[in-house]
């Protein structure tokens, strides 16, 4: 384990995705907290001296609507990533190891998710929802329907521990199949597990994003960076100049995400060794 995070430090698209990751979380967390927002002034005023990135369309300073934005876009991104990756591991492990007619219900479960796009089905429960659209619902949504791809993957690479030398060993002395699935297979899984938990985290914010885009976002005081781009683009801002009120939240969104395929990218050249060949 330390060798290989030894070499993950070595590799420079780790180091500059975890800076490039840590520090939005740390402007996530702690930032709306630090920075003291500066009064209210006009809609649209100029990037300047008072506004460091302007107001939005009411006025309100951006860098503080934007560090909030920041915060609530992470929370949905790790709470859809940890629905999504925690079925899909779970699914995918008993599929995996089963084998057999458990295996082939599982999968042909995991088959008619995939068939229909997640993003229509996330858009039509969304919109058909009565109530108000909190961060908690939205994230729960994305986690419910973007799971499938996480089962197959990990479906595949319980399959191919199953006829190990150190399952057999395990069955001979008297383990049960809980047992052999979370003490000797999900182990060996751990690595491959945290890479798609961290793509999975990518494709939250991306799908919040998206949806709010449309105008089917959380509903609230405290907006995501989605409904932070929505409401400039419901209000014109390119079209009368505003691009603060456009560019800021995207290239925060842009940064996350390449952070996060930038470690994705350098843990899987690390611990898969036929890349590393």
């Amino acid at each position: 384990m330390f060798k290989l995070l030894k070499n993950l430090i070595k590799e420079p698209m780790f180091v500059i995705g975890s800076v490039l990751f840590l520090t939005t979380i740390l402007a996530g967390l702690i930032g709306p907290y630090l920075y003291a927002a500066v009064p209210d002034g006009g809609p649209y005023e100029r990037p300047g001296s008072m506004y460091w990135l302007g107001t939005d369309n009411l006025g309100q300073d951006y860098v503080a609507l934007l560090l909030r934005g920041l915060q609530n876009s992470l929370y949905v991104g790790f709470m859809a990533g940890v629905i999504a990756t925690t079925i899909g591991t779970l699914v995918g492990l008993f599929a995996g190891f089963k084998g057999g007619i458990i295996d082939d219900i599982l999968n042909m479960f995991t088959n008619l998710f995939i068939v229909i796009p997640s993003f229509v089905v996330l858009v039509l429960v969304s919109a058909s929802w009565s109530g108000g659209r909190s961060l908690t619902l939205i994230a729960v949504l994305i986690g419910l329907t973007t799971w499938p791809w996480t089962a197959r993957s990990v479906r595949a690479q319980a399959a191919s521990l199953r006829g190990r030398d150190h399952i057999s060993l395990a069955r001979i002395n008297g383990a049960s199949n809980l047992q052999i699935i979370f003490k000797h297979i999900l182990p060996y899984l751990a690595s491959y597990v945290f890479m798609v938990f961290i793509m999975q985290v990518a494709s939250g914010i991306l799908s919040e994003s998206a949806i709010s885009m449309i105008g089917l976002g959380p509903i609230g005081d405290s907006p995501s960076l989605g409904v932070i781009l929505n409401t400039a683009k419901n209000q014109s801002a390119i079209t009368y100049g505003y691009w603060w009120g456009i560019f800021p939240a995207a290239i925060v969104i842009t940064v996350i995400v390449f952070a996060l395929y930038l470690l994705n990218n350098s843990m899987e050249g690390v611990f898969n060794p036929r890349l590393r060949k």
